[in-house]
């Protein structure tokens, strides 16, 4: 077996978090786009089988390792039992499951091995958080929840819309970063632009939302885009009675 990667012994949240998606990655592999080689590997005949993703993007089905304890956590032990017991979704979510579970406590292992405190253990699993499942990956939760985002942004868009400062007159819609008259004010401010935005993603990094940055939307795709990546700073955008994104500008300087 390959090891787990345990020789790479991350030491910093950020560390901890680039092995966690190392892994996860090589795991969506096997759950996707490897699926067949995955089912095939998992031979009711054979021993107890775990499914192991690596820092290095690749998996592996093998027997549990030997030490007692093991030098990780280990994963979920006899996935291949399952596999003509059920349906192949439902034992692939089975999976993905248990899956999930042992992602996590490989990198809260790693936490707890090298002292991390309150602030790096809430900081490690909200970076963890931001990323789907694999459960959510396998079972299509994952494009459900994004479909969703999308609906849900065009709908505060379109609302936004409504209540232009303008009245009839088309106004670019874009969101300032908080500046914020008093302590208990500002935080109110902050939870509602949150609560407005805190799904939606940058149409051109696809980082989330932050109330602290200068969001500007297309009237076109009414996509949102950070100020700073397509080049638009709050001054500017007081001037833009109609903004259109760069994808949206070369769409229609293509057409004939």
């Amino acid at each position: 077996m390959e090891g787990g990667g345990a020789q790479n012994n991350p030491r910093t949240v950020e560390e901890v978090f680039r092995d966690f998606k190392g892994r996860r990655a090589g795991m969506i592999k096997a759950l996707t786009t490897d699926v067949e080689e995955f089912y095939q590997q998992c031979d009711p005949e054979k021993e107890n089988l775990c499914l192991y993703g690596f820092p290095s993007e690749q998996w592996e089905v093998n027997l549990p390792a030997e030490e007692v304890p093991p030098e990780l956590p280990e994963p979920a032990l006899g996935i291949n039992f399952a596999r003509d017991g059920m349906q192949d979704k439902d034992w692939l979510s089975l999976v993905a499951v248990h899956s999930d579970a042992w992602l996590l406590a490989v990198a809260f292992y790693f936490g707890a091995r090298f002292g991390f405190d309150k602030a790096d253990r809430k900081r490690l699993f909200n970076m963890i958080n931001e990323l789907p499942s694999l459960f959510e990956v396998v079972t299509g939760a994952a494009k459900k929840q994004v479909k969703e985002k999308s609906s849900v942004s065009n709908h505060s868009s379109n609302k936004s819309k409504s209540h232009s400062k303008r009245g009839s007159e088309s106004h670019t819609k874009y969101s300032k970063p908080m500046q914020p008259k008093d302590e208990d004010e500002g935080m109110g401010m902050d939870e509602e632009e949150e609560d407005e935005h805190g799904d939606t993603l940058c149409g051109a990094c696809g980082e989330n939302y932050a109330s602290d940055e200068f969001w500007i939307c297309c009237d076109i795709c009414e996509k949102w885009f950070h100020g700073k990546c397509v080049k638009i700073t709050p001054a500017r955008a007081e001037h833009i009675k109609q903004y259109k994104c760069p994808s949206c500008s070369s769409n229609k300087r293509a057409r004939p």
